[in-house]
């Protein structure tokens, strides 16, 4: 029996998607150069241009901009500044990837189908490409506009950064690395991946409502519609794993298990993680059906949801 939750909103996810991911990629291949920031005589190092760009260009399933746009579109929130926020999420989830990937943390080889940056590039500038992928981020929410506020830009800049950081993603990060080999209870891998995953997507979710102004039931709504689906994308993450290969995944498959990490899968099983992942996803619809927001804006993010749950299927 089918038991997936159905958003029953048509929507054409791919068309809309197909808009946003175009912007965010024309905004990419600008803002990730050589050239030098205003008030400085000289620009960055060509090799480590090269590392940045690709970690960054051609690859991901830029989850993190959509949600952006999405949640912009909801609010009706300042454009310009949401592609920003977009890109910004974006290379801070790269620079996590970069660094997570390196031997001194996961020590993968393969990335959204291409070998990892320090694989292609060695340890060091795989390590600096992080770096300035991360302060990258900070500089394209702050830019010298009228059109962009400067409150908005502090407020983006926080909302980035506190998702990022120790009680965030790397923090998250940090919990995982100490509980490989250990045994988890679900409260504590929740906790976990609620920080290392689910902190920059939701996060995410609400930079894109920070781009307009949200009344406090809005706001209160796309915070529990952001920490449900950033916990369902790590639960289903968790299934993809150990249901599909490295070719399908544009990663090393399985890695979590030959690692002894705990995992959704390895707690829950398979068909457990499969109908808790549902579940969020309800707790993620219902979320905006009493946030008030009119449907016809919110279509995008209850798109993205289905689309987070429903490709373990």
């Amino acid at each position: 029996m089918d038991t997936r939750v159905r958003t029953d909103i048509p929507f054409d996810l791919r068309a809309w998607s197909a808009g946003c991911l175009d912007r965010v990629e024309r905004a990419l291949e600008q803002w990730v150069t050589a050239d030098a920031p205003v008030g400085l005589d000289h620009g960055a190092p060509a090799e480590l241009v090269e590392a940045m760009r690709y970690a960054v260009l051609d690859g991901g399933k830029r989850l993190r901009p959509l949600l952006v746009l999405a949640a912009c579109e909801a609010v009706q929130g300042n454009t310009g500044g949401a592609l920003r926020a977009a890109c910004a999420a974006e290379l801070i989830h790269a620079y996590s990837l970069v660094h997570d990937d390196m031997p001194c943390m996961d020590n993968d080889v393969l990335r959204r189908g291409k070998p990892t940056v320090h694989v292609k590039f060695g340890e060091a500038s795989a390590l600096l490409a992080g770096d300035a992928l991360q302060a990258l981020a900070f500089e394209l929410l702050t830019p010298d506009d009228p059109s962009f506020p400067p409150a908005m830009q502090a407020h983006l800049c926080r909302l980035l950064a506190c998702a990022a950081g120790s009680a965030g993603m790397a923090g998250g990060q940090a919990i995982d690395l100490a509980s490989v080999g250990q045994r988890l209870s679900e409260h504590q891998l929740r906790d976990m991946h609620e920080l290392k995953t689910g902190a920059l997507l939701q996060g995410s979710v609400m930079m894109g409502a920070a781009c307009g102004n949200p009344t406090e039931r809005e706001k209160a709504a796309l915070e529990i519609y952001g920490a449900a689906m950033g916990l369902a994308f790590q639960v289903v993450d968790d299934i993809l794993d150990v249901t599909s290969d490295s070719a399908t995944l544009g990663k090393t498959a399985g890695k979590d298990a030959l690692q002894d990490k705990p995992t959704y899968v390895s707690i829950l099983g398979l068909e457990r993680s499969r109908a808790h992942a549902q579940e969020l996803l309800a707790t993620a619809l219902a979320s905006l059906d009493g946030s008030g927001l009119p449907t016809d804006r919110t279509q995008a993010l209850r798109a993205l949801a289905d689309m987070v749950v429903n490709r373990a299927h």
